[in-house]
């Protein structure tokens, strides 16, 4: 497949990403709706879901990403493999999630290092935004598991607090605390926690469960 030059930053407030994008069929894409929903906010290049998608076949995995050349590569990818339990979506989250996915429908949901956007009045257009945590309550279902991961800590805090300030979302941790880092026990790493680690930084994890 050829490699695809992608721009590593999009800003999500540019006009061009402010329609949402529709639900497709649901039923249609999977082979199973019934079975539980892990939604990967920010999914990029989609490795991580190829690779826990292939060992968790119970469970249904959608990746949402706002750079649709990623979208269309890891779509390619995902039929090759025939991985039926599967689909990426290109959208725009923070514009799109309230009306995509039927009430109490996800069961799991993964932000793992999203864009830090370090200047102060860049913060704006970062993913894990007051709005986006309103929007994901009522797709939740009873007991869905949270995990937040990034190796900038001021991130990764923004994001727990930004949870943290829903009284229904329990951080298993401790208020305020990051996660063990062995949150999952069968823990697939993204590329940019492997970069991380080799580059001998650190990953900061939040694991919440809605009551």
């Amino acid at each position: 497949m050829p490699v695809i030059r992608v721009r590593e930053h999009v800003n999500p407030l540019s006009h061009k990403y402010q329609n949402p994008t529709p639900p497709p069929n649901w039923q249609g894409i999977y082979d199973d709706w019934q079975k539980p929903l892990s939604l990967d906010i920010g999914c990029g290049k989609g490795g991580y879901l190829l690779a826990i998608a292939s060992k968790q076949p119970e469970w249904n995995f959608l990746g949402l990403e706002i750079r649709e050349p990623l979208v269309d590569r890891a779509i390619a990818i995902q039929a090759e493999l025939g991985l039926k339990n599967l689909h990426y979506l290109f959208c725009n989250v923070n514009v799109s999630l309230a009306d995509l996915l039927p009430p109490g429908k996800i069961k799991q949901v993964t932000i793992q290092f999203p864009d830090p956007w370090f200047k102060r009045r860049q913060h704006k257009r970062r993913t894990v935004q007051p709005q986006l945590v309103e929007d994901l309550f009522p797709l939740l279902a009873n007991g869905a598991q949270i995990l937040l991961q990034s190796d900038i800590q001021p991130v990764a805090r923004e994001m727990l607090r930004s949870f943290e300030q829903n009284p229904q979302f329990i951080n298993l941790a401790g208020k305020g605390n990051f996660a063990d880092q062995n949150v999952y026990p069968e823990h697939i790493m993204t590329e940019r926690e492997e970069y991380a680690i080799a580059q001998g930084g650190s990953i900061y994890r939040a694991h919440l469960q809605l009551l």
